[in-house]
């Protein structure tokens, strides 16, 4: 009897070291489904409903010591392809202690009632905070029929916001989003990477958002509201999330305006250059992104007439990303658990998680890359080397069973012990999750004299998606800890040119 009862309990560890294995595929089937849906965009869009509208767009900058952009960044928005009578700019000056002031009033001089500074001189309390400022005196009277947030390096092309426009046309549609494009000239290995992660993030993934009703984000550097729509939610941004835009953007949702994104509208932005930078970039992201999943807990998976956040699709691609780390240790845990119980389960396991992957991740990144190709030629080893040189061989692994642990040192001559093939093994059913620490290594050496050469080199063996998954558990931490969540900005050199 006890020997059966050891029999059951086996089976149902085994089972269930199998059903934590299968966690790691829903992140997977989703991005599938995701990227399938991407084509539909040409015949399930907004575009029938557009139609040629120019409102006055009343452009909100919120700056703190911008001055080495802002000049260019005026100059270059009052040169679009937009009627000069229908377009202001308001830069909300937060207390710069740079010449930030100096180079404003300067613009507004040479530009008398189309550029206007608006100082607060209590600043510091971020970026929401800001653009309020700037809210009330816009709001103040009846001229503005649209509102423009951008920030002070964003350069948008000629005819991008004529793009923007046309969608509000549609009384139904409360705000639209642009496509960010990494627009630094002379790209690094970072930027590059950047540049493929807003293609599949933005150009790729807002289009699936588009087809199946529900938009995540709107652009923070490029976003464009009705007047009525900011009127209805109140006239003033979230103050108490580090994630402004993607409340702005559930909020209109759930009043039953839609939200949507253009792709063909395009602007350009500095992003940043180290990985310190982009950590600190990214864990206020993240942290946002904690916020709005604890404030809308009860929109999750709870459809109502009127908006798609609450379907499965959207619900699923929500927290794939945000669960991902978890789901990432968990499939690690199920691998490692079948590996030392023996089961036959583990290769079959290993080879269909990492087979499905595998596939996913090149018919992603194939389409992905059809749908910007300026990006495409820039950075196709970082597209191809996005996931990890390290991962890849373990996609091979998983397509080719003892190709390093058999066929290769047959093919050199030697052989392999059965201590290299066990030790390959753990390795591969476990690089899912150490990436992450690997990644979090690649912060601390970043900046260092040493991490000039290896931090390039350890970002393509590493990739580049594990440090975004590593960012995504500092938040989780910091959240724990309950440690002051602050809005920190990105500094910007002034490197994007038209």
């Amino acid at each position: 009897m006890t020997d059966e009862w050891l029999g059951i309990g086996a089976s149902v560890l085994e089972w269930f070291l199998v059903a934590l294995v299968a966690t790691g595929a829903v992140p997977i089937v989703t991005t599938l489904v995701l990227f399938i849906a991407i084509p539909f965009h040409a015949v399930r869009n907004h575009y029938r409903k557009a139609a040629p509208y120019l409102p006055r767009v009343a452009v909100v900058i919120p700056a703190w010591n911008e001055g080495a952009v802002i000049g260019a960044t005026i100059d270059r928005l009052l040169a679009i392809d937009y009627p000069e009578w229908a377009l202001r700019i308001y830069v909300v000056d937060d207390a710069s202690t740079d010449q930030t002031p100096d180079v404003v009033l300067d613009r507004a001089a040479r530009y008398p009632g189309r550029v206007f500074h608006l100082r607060r001189e209590n600043g510091g309390q971020g970026k929401a905070h800001t653009i309020n400022h700037g809210l009330r005196i816009i709001l103040g009277d009846d001229w503005m029929q649209a509102l423009l947030i951008t920030d002070a390096d964003v350069i948008f092309l000629p005819d991008s916001l004529r793009k923007m426009t046309r969608h509000l046309a549609d009384p139904e549609i409360g705000a639209v989003s642009a496509y960010i494009r990494e627009g630094s000239p002379h790209k690094n290995y970072l930027m590059r990477f950047i540049g493929i992660e807003y293609v599949l993030a933005q150009a790729a993934a807002r289009r699936a958002q588009n087809v199946f009703g529900a938009q995540a984000c709107l652009a923070g550097g490029a976003q464009l509201h009705s007047r009525t729509n900011l009127e209805e939610l109140g006239g003033r941004i979230d103050t108490t999330s580090l994630a402004e835009d993607t409340v702005m953007t559930f909020e209109t949702q759930l009043s039953g305006r839609r939200v949507v994104f253009d792709p063909y509208a395009i602007v350009l932005a500095e992003e940043p250059g180290s990985v310190t930078a982009l950590w600190k970039q990214r864990l206020r992201w993240a942290r946002g992104n904690l916020q709005v999943t604890a404030r809308y807990r009860r929109v999750w998976f709870h459809p109502r007439r009127g908006h798609d956040l609450g379907t499965l699709a959207f619900g699923l691609a929500w927290f794939s990303i945000f669960l991902l780390p978890a789901i990432m240790v968990a499939s690690s845990v199920g691998l490692l658990g079948l590996l030392a119980l023996g089961s036959n389960l583990a290769v079959v396991a290993f080879q269909g998680l990492w087979g499905l992957a595998t596939a996913t991740y090149f018919y992603s990144i194939v389409l992905a890359l059809q749908l910007d190709r300026m990006i495409a030629r820039q950075a196709w080893l970082e597209a191809i080397l996005f996931p990890g040189i390290l991962s890849m061989l373990v996609m091979i692994t998983a397509f080719f069973p003892g190709l390093f642990e058999d066929l290769l040192p047959a093919a050199l001559g030697v052989t392999a012990s059965e201590g290299i093939v066990l030790g390959w093994t753990i390795f591969a059913y476990s690089w899912i999750s150490i990436s992450m620490i690997f990644a979090w290594l690649i912060k601390l050496i970043d900046g260092t004299k040493a991490g000039k050469v290896l931090t390039p080199l350890l970002t393509y063996i590493i990739g580049y998606g594990p440090i975004l998954c590593a960012v995504t558990v500092d938040s989780y931490i910091k959240q724990a800890r309950r440690a002051e969540a602050r809005w920190d900005k990105t500094e910007k050199v002034g490197r994007v040119t038209a």
